[in-house]
C-alpha cells in the first residue's frame, strides 16, 4: 500500500506565497514521476506542475508557470511546490499524485498516468 500525505496548505492574501509538501510511504515505492493537480468548487481537477525522478525534467501548467516551481528529494521520495505570488484563481484543493510510470512529455500532465493520489490540501487565496 503506497500512501502519499499533503502538507503546507493554508488561508493566504493574493501576492503570498505558501510552501505544499508531499512524502510517499509504504512498501517500496520508487515513482517514475510525481506532481500536483488541483480543483476548484465545481470545476475538473486540472494538472499544476509535475517532476520526473531520473531526468529530473519539470513541466508547468501556463496558468502557473513563473510562479510556482515543483522540487523533488528522491532519496526521501518527496516531493514541494512552492507558490509564490499567489492569486485567488489559485484557490482549489492541491492534491500530490505518483506514477509508476514510464510517462511522456504529454501523458505526464494527464490525470489517468497517477495510480497514487493524496487526499488534498486546501489553499485558499483571499483578494
Amino acid at each position: 500500500q503506497v500512501q502519499l500525505v499533503e502538507s503546507g496548505g493554508g488561508l493566504v492574501q493574493a501576492g503570498s506565497s505558501l510552501r505544499l509538501s508531499c512524502a510517499a510511504s509504504g512498501r517500496a515505492f520508487r515513482s517514475y514521476a510525481m506532481g500536483w493537480f488541483r480543483q476548484a468548487p465545481g470545476k475538473e481537477r486540472e494538472f499544476v506542475a509535475a517532476i520526473s525522478r531520473s531526468a529530473g525534467s519539470t513541466y508547468y501548467a501556463d496558468s502557473v508557470k513563473g510562479r510556482f516551481a515543483i522540487s523533488g528529494d528522491n532519496a526521501k521520495n518527496t516531493v514541494s511546490l512552492q507558490m509564490n505570488s499567489l492569486k485567488p484563481e489559485d484557490t482549489a484543493v492541491y492534491y500530490c499524485a505518483a506514477t509508476d510510470g514510464p510517462t511522456t512529455d504529454w501523458s505526464i500532465r494527464q490525470r489517468w498516468e497517477y495510480s497514487y493520489w493524496g487526499q488534498g490540501t486546501q489553499v485558499t487565496v483571499s483578494s
